[in-house]
This record gives C-alpha cells, sequence and structure tokens, in this order.
C-alpha cells in the first residue's frame, strides 16, 4: 500500500539509513503511524502526530519512501496523550492509543479521504459526502474475542500477541481493549496448561501441542467459548485438561478443539471437536439473538455493531418491497438486521458452518423471507436472474482484501437500484468504489468506528445506479 501510496515520486530515495533528521507530520497513515517528509520525500514514522515536528532516525529506506523512528519530539501534538496500557509501546495491538479519542475519530475519516484520493480516480472525493466518524461513549473494553499465541518462556507459559516488528511474544495478561471475561479466562487457562504440563507449540522446531488460546465472550448473555488450538489432534492428559478448566471456569458454556497442524500463519485449521458443553455460544444484538460456532465469523465489537447495522439499513432505505442480495453474509447478521423491512433475503458466504449458522439465526427468529446457500455472489446472482429474482439493493461486507473483482463485474451487469458497502479497509473500498463508479453514483460515506485506539476505520458506503 504504501509503495502505491507514493508511486506519484519521482526521485529515488535519498535519506540513508542512520540518518537523523527533522519531519512535520502532516497526517495519519493507513496503519496509524505519523506522515511527513523530508526534501520532499515521504516518511513514516510510528507514534508522531499531525502537526508535530519531531527529529527522527531513518530505520528503512525503500525505493518510494523512509520509515524513520522519534530520537525527540521538538512540538508536541496537543492532543498527544499518555497511552493508559504500560504495553502499548510493545505489543503492537493498539496503534493510536497516545493520541486523545476526539483526535482518533477526526484522524479515522481523514485515512478514508486519503485512501479515496490514492484509489479512486473517477471519484471528486472533494465534492463527496463523507461524514464525521461514529464514535463510542466509553472506548474501551470493546473486544469480544480473544485470539493469543500461546508460548514458553523460562518455563513459563505466555499468551499474547508478537511485538511490533518482531517475533517476541508479548505476555498479556491485561488488555484495555479486550472484554474483561476474555482477559480472565485466558489467564487462568494458561495456570490449566502450567499445572498440568501440557506440552507448548514451539514453531521453530514445531514440536509441542497448545498453539493459541481463543475466548469469545457474548456481551449480553455472558456465555463464554473457549478454543484450544493445537498442532496435534492428541492432547496429553486431554480429560484432566477438560475436567480441571470446568472446575475453574464453570462460567464457560462451549469447549473446543481446533487442530492446525500446517506450517501457517492462519490460526484455525480445518478439524474442530467439542470437547465439552456445547457447539455454539448465543450472542445478542437489538432484539435478535445469534448462534455463534467455533469458526463462525462475528464482529468483534457488540455495541458498535449495532450503530453500524443501523447505520447499513439507514442506506439501504428500504420500503418493503425490496429483494436483497447479503454477499459474504456470515453468520446473517445484517440480512437479518434488514429482513423485517424487505420482501426478501438471500445471502451466501463460502464457510459452511456460516452458512448453517445464518440458517439457524433465521429459523429460531421465524423469518420465512430469508434464503441462505453456500458459495460466491458471482456464481449465484447470474442463476437467480436467469430463474427471473433480480435483487434490488446489494450488500457487500467483504473482507479487507475487499470484493472479488468478479463480484464487481456481476453487480455492474445485472445494475441493482442500490448498492451498500460495508469496508474494513479505506483503500479497497476506493478501489471497488472507482469499479463502480462506472455506473453507480457515491451518495455517501458514513465512517464507524469498530476498535478504538487501532488505525482500523470501518465505512459504510451508500451507491445509487446513475440515470
Amino acid at each position: 500500500m504504501r509503495g502505491t501510496d507514493m508511486a506519484k515520486q519521482q526521485m529515488n530515495i535519498k535519506i540513508k539509513k542512520g540518518e537523523q533528521f527533522p519531519v512535520t507530520i502532516q497526517r495519519i497513515g493507513i496503519n496509524g503511524e505519523g506522515v511527513g517528509y523530508f526534501q520532499k520525500q515521504v516518511v513514516f514514522v510510528p507514534g508522531a502526530l499531525p502537526g508535530e515536528e519531531v527529529i527522527v532516525e531513518a530505520t528503512d529506506i525503500h525505493p518510494t519512501y523512509a520509515e524513520a523512528k522519534i530520537k525527540r519530539i521538538r512540538k508536541r501534538s496537543p492532543n498527544r496523550i499518555k497511552p493508559p496500557c504500560p504495553l502499548y509501546d510493545q505489543c503492537g495491538g493498539c496503534q493510536l492509543q497516545h493520541l486523545s479519542y476526539e483526535a482518533q475519530l477526526e484522524a479515522k475519516r481523514d485515512i478514508v479521504i486519503q485512501a479515496l484520493r490514492r484509489h479512486a480516480r473517477r471519484l471528486d472525493v472533494d465534492k463527496l459526502d463523507i461524514r464525521p466518524t461514529i464514535g463510542m461513549d466509553n472506548p474501551w473494553h470493546y473486544r469480544n474475542k480473544s485470539q493469543f499465541q500461546v508460548g514458553m518462556k523460562e518455563g513459563k507459559v505466555l499468551a499474547g500477541l508478537y511485538g511490533i516488528n518482531s517475533h517476541r511474544l508479548i505476555d498479556l495478561s491485561e488488555c484495555r481493549v479486550q472484554h474483561p471475561q476474555t482477559t480472565r479466562v485466558t489467564n487462568i487457562v494458561k495456570t490449566i496448561l502450567q499445572d498440568l504440563r501440557i506440552p507448548i507449540y514451539n514453531e521453530r522446531t514445531r514440536t509441542g501441542v497448545v498453539r493459541t488460546i481463543v475466548v469469545r465472550v457474548g456481551f449480553h448473555t455472558g456465555d463464554i467459548q473457549l478454543v484450544l488450538v493445537t498442532a496435534t489432534k492428541d492432547i496429553p492428559r486431554k480429560q484432566l485438561l477438560i475436567d480441571e478448566i470446568r472446575r475453574r471456569l464453570p462460567e464457560v458454556k462451549s469447549i473446543v478443539q481446533n487442530i492446525n497442524g500446517e506450517k501457517t500463519s492462519l490460526i484455525f485449521g480445518d478439524e474442530t471437536e467439542v470437547l465439552a458443553g456445547d457447539e455454539y455460544i448465543q450472542e445478542t444484538l437489538g432484539d435478535l439473538s445469534f448462534e455463534l460456532s467455533s469458526r463462525a465469523f462475528f464482529q468483534l465489537n457488540p455495541l458498535q455493531t449495532v450503530k453500524l447495522y443501523d447505520e447499513v439499513k439507514k442506506a439501504a432505505a428500504l420500503t418493503g418491497t425490496e429483494r436483497i442480495v447479503d454477499a459474504y453474509c456470515g453468520v446473517g447478521t445484517i440480512g437479518l438486521w434488514l429482513a423485517r423491512d424487505a420482501k426478501e433475503v438471500r445471502g451466501m458466504d463460502t464457510i459452511p458452518e456460516a452458512i448453517e449458522d445464518a440458517q439457524n439465526n433465521a429459523k429460531k427468529h421465524g423469518f420465512t423471507n430469508t434464503h441462505y446457500v453456500v458459495g460466491k455472489a458471482e456464481y449465484w446472482l447470474p442463476k437467480w436472474v436467469k430463474g427471473g429474482w433480480k435483487p434490488d439493493v446489494i450488500i457487500v461486507d467483504p473482507p479487507r482484501v475487499g470484493c472479488d473483482r468478479a463480484l464487481l463485474e456481476t453487480i455492474l451487469r445485472f445494475r441493482p437500484q442500490k448498492v451498500v458497502y460495508v469496508s474494513c479497509n479505506p483503500s479497497s473500498l476506493a478501489r471497488d468504489l472507482d469499479a463502480l463508479a462506472a455506473q453507480y453514483r457515491v451518495d455517501y460515506i458514513q465512517p464507524v468506528d469498530m476498535f478504538p485506539h487501532t488505525a482500523h476505520v470501518e465505512s459504510v458506503a451508500r451507491l445509487v445506479l446513475k440515470l
């Protein structure tokens, strides 16, 4: 992204590694770093804030930009604050705790604008209605799921995240953005693994068993699910492990094992087994409740999810007569949020377990106007249109890479009246809006802060077919 961002630079970087120089920071970059210029050359400075004048030292030189670290802040931003987390500068999970929350919201809107300027050539960004970011009343302890890697150091079991630009595991016995129950369960499971001497996986030697501790909590139900990701199906003293977890953590309703023996950065493998309790936990959004299996996608911030989905509903502007396609539907959350105001909702996802969850969620709520299938929209939509069923509205909520090119071409081919694009990545949003701008007008873009203190920003874009 940075290379693309700076492709306009016509000169080679003349900065040398280790060189120290002053930089005035212009804005926050898409990864949360400060972005400034030195002798017309772009410099990315983690931890620096807009308006600050900093003395930096170049750490990495690339063809179109340089990376640097702060040596001294010569002029401080009035929005700079002391990060409340003692591990903030080590773990890398948050990027903006040193920036006041009000300024974070402004920066995230600007991140969306900058992405559009770089990638949406068909759009006149200055004329777009890009609204102020919707924030949280209390932007702490909002994450309902933790995925902490497990390791050993000096005979002690650790669980946490890898440090910034390193493979050093930072033990997170407390985290200010995680729901307190996810942290509590992880800490107790660490102790149990230690007490029972369950072998911990070693990435370098590829020996050991337990790789990752995943905990998900229902904000509104209190249900807790624990997933142990292991390198092998066999766990030494497995029954004793299960019994001890149930004894020390009776509030955990679902204990699951996922097997991932591959050399990969992916958390989950293909094989999952329920060790004790239920296969699902329950979560509630508004007046809807959802069954969540261990691998099902669900928004990580339930409190903001209600605001996000209300923005989707507002953008869809349903009258009760619309046929809706819910692409990338997951467990059906967005589609069910809209189903009462629509004639019919048809959703699809490539993960069979998610579609099974979506079908169960729809049935549980008594919806008879929903239909969920496994596969991609670009496969199902032509079949449905050929059979006489054409959508009025398409909802897309793609992963960070954005929509499949085939899906964008399918949308342009069948031309529904409205497209509501839910984005978790401003760069892919901008590229996809640029593609759709051939036939659609971008009515407005509404940023939503789903992950306070990080550089991530979600957006809801409303697109209307051009006349």
